[in-house]
């Protein structure tokens, strides 16, 4: 938790200074060790001794639960009536009327549209104002302090007197296990906090990478920046209005305004966006280091415009024409290369006339935004090789060959029935070849057939009724850099096979309604538990496509031939819920594991997990016992006899229906046309039987 001591008269210099000084960066041991110093102490055990956890942060934690605090309470609930919010509001009428103008001035640079969200509280923890995309809540009779929902920026800010950085678990309340927040204080004449600016934003799964940590670091400057120029503003509402003091005031104003000038220049030029201002004729009249680095060019180079740098069939000019905030995406030609943006528009209308004076373009270069789109989406690969569980002869050659394949860049097939791990191996694949680039992963199967060609190969706006105005990428765009895991790839269309063999040929992609292909760089892992080549011959799949998606095959086995492993695996799914859960391991009886041993597993690796977890959560005593096992288990197992454990109220005739069910489910790897076709009923009689016993699926 980076905690900064600021001059409140902070230069352009200082602004820069804070936001490049030396951060208290977080380690993945360390953010292991905050997490584990979180589940302690919410386990009531003292995490007195952990290193990794500010004497700060841990002292505030104290305190709150003196308070009485329940760190799983929901923070929604008002502590202020409507008529006492509206008098607070109205004591800081002259701070939010001040805070205002100054948000908008970085809105226009669209730094509050980027996953962020700033609120204004009074010294009390009171939301007097909140801004950006990710507004979830209404903030009326909120009151967020030590007393009210324990450890938040705004009490350390407020108790320090300084800006105050706080990573997810080191709130004292779960729900807030998901966010970084930054705050600044601003102060009045005397040094007393009057009230804090506070920037949220969602935290990534892994805190530790660098790109995350300098965007933290620039998150704490830019609140920083704002807190100063607000009490610059504040000095001039408060001054008297005598001749002398006018004077006074007129040179506060400079101040002030310098310093907020300065500030949104040290601002503009840290952010890693091009941000460019031109006039109503396209001539460029301002760009930040970013933008003129894009079009290289020098920054104050005179007489440019913006239509050098378009290409013939440019549309931006046109849509600065209408008059609104919008984006587009456009390539851009500099120096007989072309690249795509991402280009915000942000018209500025003149205050006398109805025309556009300015307008302020934000260039993303697209493959950024992929990634930003790839990373809040959870498309990421968490699994390696040493995370595939198992010893037998069968599971390490499989290993072995994928271990081997991993550094070529050649397509990979991977073929196992439905629940033997054949993510979990492209994951891992991944992770050995391209750790730094995007996993996508795609279920050909789970896709409306309709819909298929534009999730994979993304469309343009206005492409067909329903698209989004500025179109969207698609799975292959999105895994440019990265891997690409086509699951389930003998369900593909084939009208979408022969599409998807030019793109693996090319390496281009032209999205649905599109004129121009793009360069995709990609490494496709598909995965099958159909025959492909029986397909191929039966002409259900192209003899083409097959060749080229099998070049490199490994056969994952399933758990019923890996012997001993299914031991392995069932003792590691139950200790690993449990250790997640903070439960005690509980013993396994030798009946009980015989029996997990003799079952053949149609569900595979999935079907044991998913089993293992019930039986946990089933058992009682510190033991799991036959009855603890799901009774589709029971009722498929060999040793059902006279002598059986298996009781009456399993026999019944709608819990022997129950377990069909399910057990049609598991085996069509929830395909419901299969399971009608395995159970013999219709489609809509499932469908009934499903919210019957409500089964999910």
């Amino acid at each position: 938790m980076p905690l900064i001591s600021m001059d409140r008269n902070s230069s352009e210099a200082q602004i820069k200074q804070l936001m490049n000084q030396n951060y208290d960066l977080i380690s993945k041991k360390r953010w292991e060790g905050i997490l584990d110093c979180k589940k302690r102490f919410l386990n009531n055990e003292d995490p007195c001794a952990c290193e990794n956890l500010h004497a700060d942060v841990l002292e505030s934690w104290y305190r709150s639960r003196e308070f009485g605090i329940n760190p799983y309470i929901k923070l929604t609930k008002p502590q202020l009536n409507h008529d006492e919010f509206e008098e607070i509001l109205e004591e800081n009428s002259k701070l939010i009327q001040v805070i205002k103008p100054l948000i908008n001035t970085f809105k226009s640079m669209a730094i509050l549209t980027c996953g962020y969200i700033l609120y204004l509280c009074n010294r009390d923890g009171v939301f007097l104002l909140q801004e950006g995309e990710m507004m979830r809540m209404t903030t009326e009779g909120l009151v967020w302090n030590e007393s009210t929902i324990g450890t938040c920026v705004h009490s350390l800010c407020v108790r320090l007197k300084r800006p105050v950085q706080l990573m997810g678990p080191e709130h004292y309340c779960v729900a807030l296990n998901d966010l970084i927040a930054s705050a600044a204080p601003i102060m009045n004449e005397n040094g007393d906090v009057i009230a804090t600016l506070i920037l949220s934003q969602p935290l990534m799964d892994k805190p530790w990478l660098d790109s995350f940590q300098n965007l933290n670091s620039h998150t704490l400057g830019l609140i920083t920046s704002l807190a100063v120029a607000a009490e610059g503003q504040l000095k001039l509402i408060k001054s008297n209005k005598s001749l002398k003091e006018s004077y006074q005031n007129l040179k506060i104003a400079h101040e002030s305004l310098s310093l907020s000038h300065a500030t949104i220049k040290a601002i503009s030029n840290f952010l890693d966006e091009g941000i460019i201002a031109i006039d109503r004729a396209g001539t460029i009249i301002h760009t930040n280091h970013e933008g003129a680095r894009i079009l290289k060019i020098e920054i104050g180079d005179q007489n440019r415009n913006i239509s050098e740098f378009l290409c013939s069939h440019s549309r931006l000019m046109s849509a600065i024409e209408e008059g609104r905030s919008t984006s587009i995406e456009e390539p851009l030609c500099i120096e007989n290369d072309e690249h795509s943006y991402i280009i915000h528009i942000q018209p500025i209308f003149s205050p006398n006339t109805e025309y556009i004076d300015v307008a302020v373009l934000r260039f993303n270069h697209v493959e950024k935004i992929n990634a930003m789109v790839v990373s809040r989406s959870g498309a990421v690969a968490n699994y390696n090789f040493e995370d595939l569980v198992g010893k037998s002869k069968e599971l390490k050659r499989s290993i072995e060959y994928a271990q081997r394949f991993a550094n070529l860049s050649d397509n990979i097939l991977l073929i196992g029935e439905s629940g033997t791990g054949k993510e979990l191996f492209a994951q891992a694949i991944h992770n050995a070849y391209r750790l730094q680039g995007p996993f996508i992963a795609v279920n050909c199967a789970a896709m409306p057939r309709e819909l298929i060609e534009s999730e994979l190969f993304g469309y343009e706006g206005g492409s067909f009724t329903g698209a989004e105005r500025s179109g969207r990428p698609g799975k292959i765009e999105l895994a440019n850099g990265g891997t690409l895991f086509l699951d389930e790839i003998g369900d593909m269309p084939l009208e979408i096979q022969a599409v998807l063999l030019r793109t693996l040929e090319d390496k281009q992609v032209m999205r649905v309604g599109g004129r121009r292909y793009k360069k995709v760089d990609f490494r496709l892992i598909s995965a099958t538990n159909k025959d492909l080549y029986s397909m191929v011959k039966e002409k259900q799949y192209r003899e083409d496509l097959y060749f080229r998606l099998s070049v490199l095959t490994i056969n994952i086995p399933p758990l019923r031939n890996r012997g001993n492993d299914i031991e392995i695996l069932s003792k590691h799914f139950i200790e690993k819920y449990c250790n997640k859960q903070g439960w005690k391991i509980p013993k396994v009886s030798p009946e009980t594991q015989k029996i997990i041993n003799e079952y053949k597993w149609p569900g595979n690796v999935r079907q044991l997990q998913n089993a293992m977890t019930y039986a946990v959560n089933t058992a009682q005593k510190g033991q799991i016992n036959p009855d603890n096992l799901p009774n589709y288990i029971m009722i498929d197992s060999n040793s059902i006899d006279n002598n059986t454990t298996v009781n009456d109220e399993m026999l019944r005739l709608d819990n022997l229906e129950k377990i069909a069910i399910e057990t049609a489910l598991l085996r069509s790897d929830n395909n419901m046309d299969r399971a009608v076709e395995i159970l013999g009923i219709s489609r809509s009689t499932l469908y009934r039987k499903l919210k019957d016993y409500q089964i999910q699926h």
